[in-house]
């Protein structure tokens, strides 16, 4: 079985990030992450992750105005998104997180590429830290300008950054493309990190349309060296949520 890492914009999301990431450590997952934890001191989030010893495997830039998913695609934006950037990163920094998801927002057409384009080039030349890029399914995120991983792996091919990969949501792939597993092995090679939940509701991984055991041992026997991120709903109390975890 993988290794796994608690998503914590969605799991405990009853607690303050600093004691999720204790009730994260006590339910036996590996590791964090987590979406938008600006608000938390950087001192309060230190202490926790030292005093369980997880690491913090990524965070999100910030989605921007109300309404927003992102700034770093959307033409004219290009201050606003990397002000986004540079607080995503400096906040990565401080607490020694691994990877920053760069939101691109709802945007299309050549313009936007271009936008996205020049935000990442920006993001990889502030940081050795990876940079990650997402698409989202239509039916969750419509008008999101990533949405398929061809064309993420187009982009990324045209950035050339050494840094930058794709956020590899199970979640996602499945609701857009299907045939997640030769996806998953198509791409590894640009994967810097993996997520899951159940298709087609985001619940738990232990029922729907995926039988996530076969996955799990799908990136087992990919070599995958890192944990994979629980990013689903619980419908109640995380920790009654976690049957498939202590089944594996």
């Amino acid at each position: 079985m993988p290794r796994f890492s608690a998503n914590l914009g969605f799991l405990w999301q009853d607690l303050p990030l600093p004691d999720a990431i204790r009730a994260a450590a006590r339910a036996g997952f590996d590791a964090v992450e987590c979406h938008w934890p600006f608000e938390v001191p950087v001192a309060d989030l230190r202490a926790a992750l030292f005093d369980t010893g997880l690491p913090m495997l990524g965070l999100n830039t910030r989605r921007g105005p109300e309404g927003a998913m992102g700034l770093s695609a959307l033409p004219g934006q290009g201050p606003q998104a990397r002000a986004l950037v540079d607080e995503a990163i400096g906040y990565a920094e401080a607490t020694d997180t691994q990877a920053i998801h760069v939101m691109a927002g709802l945007a299309q057409g050549p313009a936007a590429h271009e936008a996205f384009l020049e935000t990442l080039a920006y993001a990889c030349a502030q940081t050795e830290r990876t940079i990650l890029i997402e698409p989202l399914n239509r039916h969750d995120a419509p008008g999101y300008f990533l949405r398929d991983a061809g064309q993420a792996r187009d982009i990324l091919t045209a950035l050339g950054s050494s840094n930058a990969r794709l956020m590899f949501d199970c979640y996602h792939v499945a609701r857009t493309e299907g045939d997640l597993l030769t996806r998953l092995a198509d791409l590894l090679p640009i994967i810097g990190h993996i997520q899951f939940a159940a298709v087609p509701d985001r619940g738990p991984p232990d029922h729907g349309e995926i039988a996530y055991p076969e996955v799990f041992a799908a990136i087992d026997r990919l070599g995958w060296p890192h944990p994979i991120g629980a990013e689903y709903r619980p419908p109640g109390a995380t920790e009654e949520s976690l049957n498939w975890m202590r089944a594996g």
